[in-house]
């Protein structure tokens, strides 16, 4: 995917990646190699590791970009989800009974059913409103009813639903919706394969609030946290320790971004082999770095993310660097 005119700073970094080590005792056992980029709103790299351009897909870090047609559409205000309705179509949760009764509020105010749903029912679960994407698939429902599209085949590519969350997507990124190029999620909705830079521009994006459907979506996460993940959660317990500053949504195979409220400042990261411990070990790293928590929240969650047991633990080496315009 070629660079738009905004990124003519993304050039390849001549800084190394940062890398995750987990050390028993004192002693390396395994390595983890990290990119990570810092953008503004006008897509300008301020900072790095590694490769800005570094290409893989944004899985559920998608999300909040995805819920915006519920909001532009009308549906969200016309069902009066509040904050709790939107943060729950943002969510990657861990389905507990609230979770799933969010979700499930979501189908009833629009007169639709849990059957309706196209995400999977997890192993051991009973209903697919306890997969970790159903108020995701719950507000994409809900819109489609809202625009009278047709609900059977919401998840596919050409619906006008998807079609329009890359609409959406391309327009923030500077592109033609075509370029776009897009994959099945694990759940059955469409994702898209992005730039690590580009990433960092959508939740710089989201980060400013400038327009009315950011400013809900960045709002009603950072008031419900607990919605997102679920308590002990990395995005959760984030949020909860950021005093509304910090917007924190992650995704698979070692996907996590992050948004400073109200300065237009938007972080992603990549792990290379997909490592769900890494991701959240560079992100306190570069969370200290840039100085985005106060020193007892980042103590608070270092304690939980990077002591995996007792003389076992995960260290950080490198650092984001600034980039020559």
């Amino acid at each position: 995917m070629p660079l738009t005119p905004g990124f003519s700073a993304a050039k390849r970094s001549g800084t190394p990646p940062l890398e995750v080590t987990l050390k028993r005792g004192c002693i390396s056992e395994s390595l983890h190699r990290v990119h990570a980029v810092v953008c503004d709103g006008r897509g300008r790299v301020l900072m790095c590791a590694g490769d800005p351009r570094f290409e893989t897909f944004i899985r559920s870090a998608l999300k909040p970009f995805q819920a915006l047609p519920f909001l532009s559409s009308g549906a969200a205000e016309q069902m009066e989800v509040g904050d709790r309705g939107v943060a729950i179509s943002c969510a990657s949760h861990a389905g507990t009974n609230t979770h799933a009764r969010e979700a499930f509020k979501l189908l009833w105010k629009a007169d639709l059913e849990a059957s309706q749903l196209q995400c999977p029912i997890p192993e051991g679960a009973d209903s697919p409103l306890q997969h970790n994407c159903s108020g995701k698939h719950a507000a994409f429902l809900a819109t489609s009813r809202k625009m009278a599209w047709p609900i059977e085949n919401y998840l596919q590519s050409d619906h006008p639903l998807q079609v329009e969350v890359n609409r959406r997507v391309a327009e923030l990124l500077g592109l033609p919706a075509e370029e776009l190029v897009a994959a099945r999620d694990d759940c059955g909705a469409p994702t898209l394969r992005l730039q690590l830079a580009q990433m960092a521009l959508l939740y710089a994006h989201l980060g400013a609030s400038r327009q009315a459907e950011f400013e809900q979506i960045s709002r009603a996460m950072l008031a419900h946290p607990e919605l997102i993940a679920g308590d002990g959660r990395f995005d959760t317990e984030l949020m909860r320790r950021s005093h509304g500053q910090v917007l924190s949504k992650g995704g698979s195979e070692g996907i996590q971004c992050l948004s400073r409220i109200g300065e237009g400042l938007g972080v992603a990261i990549k792990v290379e082999d997909g490592s769900k411990r890494a991701k959240q070990a560079v992100a306190l790293h570069l969370l200290r770095q840039l100085e985005w928590l106060t020193p007892m929240g980042l103590q608070e969650l270092e304690e939980q993310v990077l002591i995996i047991n007792p003389g076992v633990n995960l260290e950080v080496t490198g650092e984001l660097r600034f980039q020559e315009s």
